[in-house]
């Protein structure tokens, strides 16, 4: 039986925020939602949601109310199998969750990224030399979006060549399965023993190049700090979030600026600006849209009961669309200080990756600021659609060479 609202006055919805036309569009719905209230209902899955900023907010830094212990996605893991290992990161708290976090916060902080930013510019250079070199038409998506983080992270990692073309399709997967089991789900259901295997392999310590933030995994277990059991899982947790999310996150700014030619102009003026440029994409667009959340007890919020052991579905792209917290939101601004944005999450579950992730946008945008003059979209764009991502399949545009 599907339960109802606590509080008769809870606003219900009964659109489904995974259908083709939601996912296509978000903006109108999210809309609609924040404007319904700070809590409501969704009826075809019987779950809780948060659109508004302050509320998302509070249950991201509230993990001990809102857990992510059993999953993060709509199924919940006290009744139901996963069909993967729970990443130790995203999904589990503490304790569990403390010693991979502080192991992977260290091995992806400041220090081995300034080790990582030289040779990262010279692949961003040889990139783009490459790319321009056959024209000034091409694809934003697969030929950069893509192609960068494909071509450095993995490397970084530590893994080997084969099975790289794998990477994409698992983690399309894992975050269509966050979803509810529609048909995006069942088109990745027969590659998933194949594509979870073909990981999995790329995960075990002898495979791993010695000097990649793999075999600095398997290091803290020999060290005591994790357990051998746990080294696997957390580089297998590393590139599942590694990969698919920056790639999103680079073609967000990559749109955002082929659509804002005077907002280009100002980030070449001033290259320090591209940090700034990749969070305000992320905030704009919004690359990872949703999170589930399960309540550990009764709590009110925004004047509806929520019980003990229900799901609340948060809509991360809404927060970071909600007037009540940014002015002129729609707007994609580099004189925004877009910090606050809840694009990598919030809390102890923010993403331990994301100074990587800002890293990777930096050096490829740096890169191309000296280059060209201005990007256009250069003919139809195509949507990627994806339970939790906000993706692009294609975005093709013109350059102008400087």
């Amino acid at each position: 039986m599907t339960a109802q609202p606590i509080t008769s006055d809870t606003p219900v919805s009964n659109v489904d925020p995974f259908s083709y036309d939601v996912l296509e569009d978000p903006l109108p719905f999210q809309a609609a939602l924040r404007e319904a209230g700070p809590v409501v209902y969704l009826e075809k899955y019987d779950v809780y949601a948060m659109g508004r900023y302050a509320e998302v907010h509070a249950a991201l830094t509230d993990w001990q109310t809102f857990q992510s212990a059993a999953g993060v996605g709509l199924s919940n893991f006290r009744y139901e199998k996963p069909w993967r290992p729970p990443s130790l990161l995203l999904e589990a708290d503490p304790p569990h969750h403390d010693a991979p976090r502080a192991i992977l916060s260290k091995i992806l902080g400041p220090r081995e990224l300034r080790r990582l930013a030289k040779s990262w510019a010279a692949d961003a250079e040889e990139l783009v030399d490459d790319l321009l070199a056959k024209g000034t038409e091409f694809d934003a998506v697969t030929d950069l979006a893509a192609a960068f983080p494909l071509r450095i992270f993995p490397d970084a990692v530590g893994i080997p060549q084969e099975g790289r073309e794998n990477l994409l399709p698992y983690g399309d997967h894992v975050f269509n399965a966050f979803g509810p089991p529609n048909e995006l789900v069942a088109k990745g259901a027969p590659r998933v023993a194949e594509l979870s295997a073909s990981i999995a392999a790329q995960c075990a310590r002898d495979v791993l190049t010695p000097d990649g933030f793999g075999a600095q995994i398997w290091a803290a277990a020999d060290r005591g700090d994790i357990t051998e059991a746990q080294a696997p899982l957390i580089v297998r947790s590393l590139l599942t979030a590694g990969v698919d999310t920056t790639v999103n996150g680079l073609a967000a700014v990559l749109f955002a600026f082929a659509t804002n030619p005077d907002q280009w102009g100002r980030l070449r003026e001033g290259p320090a600006l591209s940090r700034t440029a990749f969070d305000e994409a992320v905030r704009f667009e919004s690359p990872v849209q949703t999170f589930f959340r399960t309540t550990t007890r009764d709590i009110e919020v925004g004047g509806t009961l929520i019980p003990e052991g229900r799901k609340i579905l948060m809509f991360l792209g809404s927060a970071n669309r909600d007037p009540r917290r940014w002015e002129n939101p729609e707007i994609f601004d580099l004189n925004r200080d877009p910090s606050g944005h809840v694009g990598f999450g919030f809390g102890i579950h923010q993403c331990v990756g994301q100074h990587v992730a800002r890293l990777e946008a930096s050096t490829i945008l740096n890169t191309l600021a000296k280059r060209i003059t201005s990007l256009e979209i250069n003919g139809p764009t195509r949507r990627h659609h994806n339970n939790t991502l906000r993706a692009w399949e294609s975005l093709p545009v013109r350059v102008e060479l400087a």
